[in-house]
């Protein structure tokens, strides 16, 4: 059977200064108007746990920044 670690980063909303999300009274959340350097960033942060064998589970987007949820399997 396999056996995964976790991990929860935590990236604040200073890095991602254009990027623009929002919900509506009905709940209905979306992006709008990402720059692309804003998304460079978040691909960035993605890459670099990628590159240390994390995956990511979820991203969460909140009003003073991202949390990620990352995933990795343990080696028995």
């Amino acid at each position: 059977m396999k056996r995964f670690e976790y991990n929860i980063t935590k990236h604040p909303a200073e890095l991602f200064t254009e990027l623009i999300y929002y919900c509506t009274e009905k709940g209905e959340c979306s992006l709008d108007q990402i720059p692309q350097t804003q998304t460079e960033i978040l691909r960035d942060i993605l890459n670099g746990e990628g590159e240390n064998g994390w995956d990511l589970v979820q991203v969460s987007f909140g009003s003073n920044g991202v949390l990620a949820f990352w995933k990795k399997e343990v080696q028995a």
